[in-house]
């Protein structure tokens, strides 16, 4: 008996080639998703970096009503703390190695701008000797580090109650 083969609804037989639909509709949306993706990836870096690019050696600045100003990409701190201790971003150094730790860095440019920050309870003849302890050493772009204060006016008028 001869075997009999079921065609399909169409009613081709099974055994061909079978034809893609057609797609009608061209794709001309952008598929964002892995833009995001990239985004908030991209974001979490900046987020974790960003605090490790500052000093974080507890110190008491003064403060200042000076006009603040841009500060560089890689800025050198160099710190006096209480214990009048000196160090160079966050590593501590000997006052007397400051130059030569300064001089071993990898951006070592005697043109570059030292921020020296000094905490409030450092003595004036400390701050003046490390400053010229950097400025024998050839570092002679030095500029003083101090929180955004107020000015005198403008803390009067906040301190004085309003009159009607």
């Amino acid at each position: 008996m001869p075997k009999v083969v079921a065609a399909g609804a169409s009613g081709h037989s099974g055994g061909g080639r079978r034809r893609r639909p057609r797609v009608t509709s061209a794709l001309s949306e952008i598929n964002v998703v892995p833009l995001v993706d990239v985004m908030l990836v991209l974001l979490i870096i900046f987020m974790v970096a960003a605090p490790l690019s500052t000093v974080d050696l507890p110190i008491d600045l003064p403060t200042s009503t000076a006009t603040p100003q841009k500060k560089p990409d890689k800025p050198t701190y160099v710190s006096i703390k209480p214990d009048l201790s000196v160090a160079i971003g966050e590593n501590m150094v000997k006052r007397v190695d400051l130059v030569r730790s300064l001089d071993a860095m990898a951006d070592a440019s005697k043109e570059r701008h030292i921020f020296l920050r000094a905490d409030r309870a450092v003595p004036y003849g400390e701050l003046m000797d490390v400053l010229e302890t950097l400025r024998a050493g050839g570092y002679a772009k030095i500029k003083l580090v101090a929180l955004e204060g107020v000015p005198e006016a403008a803390a009067a008028a906040q301190a004085a109650p309003a009159k009607p």
